[in-house]
């Protein structure tokens, strides 16, 4: 790693994420092979009719997808952030920004998630790690640095699988929900919680569904993985092997997703990790999540130029339009009630059921 501490880190993560297989394993189907849209023959609709936009935080989606969380920090994950918001202000879908903890301890680097004048009316919600209320961040200081960029809201992340491989990362995950809860409900903006790509078991969604969220974004195993990142950029050895054993760690994407459905109580499921294209948002969707959210192909569309994202983003929508059309699914609260196939083995119920078992 660089000797320039967290900006150092960003870079690391920003260079291997464009650069290098950072993905989990999965075959050519992906994260969402597992969950199967029924064909409808007879749609009964014309695809020129099909509506596929949504609100999210008061503001309108062309279609229900979300830029994931990805990046911030030096000049130019600043330069993709920017031309990612541009891109979802062509289209009109809306954004995550990168985790924020760095503005904290370095407040100059602000401008680089500073989107606001290139994008003024997108959904755009800020970012910061759960566990850093451990180390001394309050609600207000949230609440700073989501004001510093004009966010609509905000997202607490949970990565304790990335924090204990990342050979300087932060562990002290004690007493954690409690802090959180406090901080979601003091923060003063609407705010969720997200996994980075382990996904959340029915404990967790059940103890996170009793706060007072606006959202809960799945993020389950099947993307970018972040345990392996933090393996690839370590300097020790037993650290890379570390990162390597855990590549694939967590919960697999649908099963996270349907666990947060399932048990999140009725608040609005983002569905990601491992979202490649419309076809898994429509998948997603139909499975009960609300919105979507997407990361490594629109970051790695955005290192080359703001069209790519554009085109990428299109792309998206093409896509999950056209899977509405041959399900029958005028809106996406039809899309939310189609027939859809689900394996079996990724229900959540089911590692619960075999540990009782043993």
């Amino acid at each position: 790693m660089s000797d320039e501490g967290i900006t150092g880190r960003k870079a690391d993560h920003l260079r291997l994420a464009i650069d290098d297989d950072v993905e989990v394993p999965l075959g050519s189907d992906g994260a969402f092979s597992g969950l199967r849209l029924v064909h409808q023959a007879l749609p009964e609709l014309d695809l020129a009719d099909v509506d596929p936009s949504v609100t999210f935080l008061g503001k309108r989606l062309a279609f229900p997808l979300m830029v994931g969380s990805m990046t911030g920090g030096t000049a130019e994950a600043g330069e993709i952030n920017r031309r990612l918001a541009e891109a979802c202000a062509r289209v009109g879908v809306g954004m995550f920004l990168g985790s924020q903890r760095v503005m904290l301890e370095r407040p100059e680097t602000t401008e680089t998630f500073r989107v606001r004048d290139v994008a003024p009316e997108i959904p755009l919600v800020a970012n910061i790690g759960a566990v850093q209320l451990n180390f001394g961040v309050t609600a207000r200081d949230i609440r700073g640095i989501v004001d510093a960029v004009g966010a609509d809201g905000v997202v607490f992340h949970l990565n304790a699988a990335q924090e204990a491989v990342q050979p300087e990362g932060d562990t002290r995950f004690a007493g954690l929900a409690d802090k959180l809860a406090d901080a979601v409900a003091a923060v003063g903006v609407p705010a969720g919680v997200k996994e980075v790509g382990a996904g959340l078991s029915r404990a967790a969604v059940e103890r996170l569904a009793a706060m007072p969220l606006a959202f809960l974004e799945s993020a389950g195993r099947g993307g970018t993985s972040w345990t392996l990142i933090e393996g690839m950029r370590a300097p020790k050895a037993s650290d890379r092997r570390l990162g390597a054993l855990f590549a694939d760690w967590g919960i697999p994407t649908a099963t996270s997703l349907l666990a947060c459905v399932r048990w999140g109580r009725g608040i609005p499921v983002i569905a990601s990790g491992g979202l490649r294209h419309g076809l898994d948002g429509a998948k997603a969707v139909a499975a009960g999540a609300s919105l979507t959210a997407m990361a490594l192909p629109l970051l790695r569309a955005a290192a080359r130029s703001v069209d790519d994202a554009e085109a990428e983003l299109l792309a998206f929508r093409d896509a999950f339009v056209t899977a509405m059309f041959l399900t029958g699914a005028r809106t996406v609260a039809d899309l939310r009630r189609v027939p859809l196939w689900i394996d079996p083995a990724l229900d959540p119920d089911a590692p619960e059921r075999a540990a009782r078992a043993r």
